[in-house]
Parts: C-alpha cells; structure tokens; sequence
C-alpha cells in the first residue's frame, strides 16, 4: 500500500478548495492510496515492442471538408435586422 498521509491529503483538498471532514480525509487517503497502488501495478506490465496511442479505437475525422460555398450578401443578412446602423447590426449596450 502506498504512503499517502491525511497530511497530503488535506494539502491536496487545500489546493483543490475543497472543505473535508475528518471523516473525509481518512476515507479519501483509503481511496487515493488504492488508487496509486494499482497505477503501480501496471508497471508491471511488459509493454515492450508495443506502439503507444491515444485512442484504443480507430478514429477519423468524419466533418466534411471546408471549402468555400457562395454565401449571402451584407444586404441580405441584414434586411431583416430590427436595428442596423452603418452595414452592422446595433443591439443594445450591455456596459454601463
């Protein structure tokens, strides 16, 4: 089992701006030192001539390729607008 304190874990909680209890602290040093010893078990493992990846899938990029496409003109976009003031839409001031 590894050496986790509740000393660690309250810093840990500190950082985190977590608030434990006494309670909490000792059941989360139970927890984070499982935790650790099996990460550390995977140590373990031979890993030798296998190729590291990101992703245990094989992913692609399936969105469409961005080409450009005829689009509507300033006039258009804006012959709608409750409000427009020199080829832009006005709306409201939000700052004081």
């Amino acid at each position: 089992m590894s050496d986790i304190s509740k000393d660690q874990v309250k810093h840990v909680a500190h950082l985190a701006r977590l608030a434990v209890t006494d309670h909490e602290v000792e059941q989360l040093t139970k927890d984070l030192s499982a935790i650790i010893d099996y990460a550390d078990q995977l140590t373990e493992l031979n890993t030798e001539g296998i190729e590291p990846t990101t992703h245990d899938q094989n992913v692609k990029n399936v969105l469409r390729k961005d080409e450009p496409r005829k689009w509507i003109t300033k006039e258009e976009a804006l012959k709608n607008a409750p409000d427009k003031e020199a080829g832009q839409f006005r709306v409201p001031s939000i700052l004081e």
